[in-house]
């Protein structure tokens, strides 16, 4: 006989290969050395079960196109300057100030809508859009965060930043 393990009916036993290597079996033994090796720490699995928990299937995902840490220059003399966002998805526009004292933002084109201000699982935290389109929440985010927006028929949500 050539090749691998076979049982005595001459059929090589399942999962080995010709040369009787399992490789199921090598990666669950790789999969527990690392859990003891190398755990995730609890608070990842909990951040990733919470985004996953709050992911809109049917939303539209909106493209960060502007962040003031990477694409404005530093203004001297303003050591705590507010991080400016600009989020696109479609024609929405969105418009965000965030600042040690909570976000400031503006939906373009103005119209009725609603966001949430997504903090971890289950802490969507409501914000009135005024007919111009402008929002404001008092609370600043904590972590990371993202914006998720209800407009007539459309969701929009945006990445997951930090503040």
């Amino acid at each position: 006989m050539s090749g691998g393990a076979h049982y005595d009916d001459g059929f090589p036993e399942e999962g080995l290969d010709d040369a009787g290597f399992d490789g199921a079996l090598l990666e669950e033994e790789l999969r527990q050395a690392a859990a003891v090796l190398d755990p995730v720490p609890a608070e990842l699995c909990q951040l990733a079960l919470g985004a996953y928990a709050l992911h809109d299937l049917d939303a539209d995902i909106a493209e960060l196109t502007f962040d003031s840490l990477v694409d404005a220059l530093p203004v001297r003399g303003v050591p705590d300057a507010p991080r400016m966002l600009t989020f696109r998805a479609g024609a929405l526009i969105v418009d965000v100030e965030v600042t040690g004292e909570g976000l400031i933002g503006q939906v373009l084109p103005p119209g009725p809508a609603r966001v949430e201000v997504l903090g971890g699982p289950q802490t969507a935290r409501p914000v009135t859009v005024d007919t111009l389109g402008r929002f404001t929440s008092d609370t600043p985010p904590t972590g990371p965060f993202a914006l998720r927006l209800r407009t007539g028929a459309q969701v929009v949500v945006t990445e997951w930043l930090r503040a």
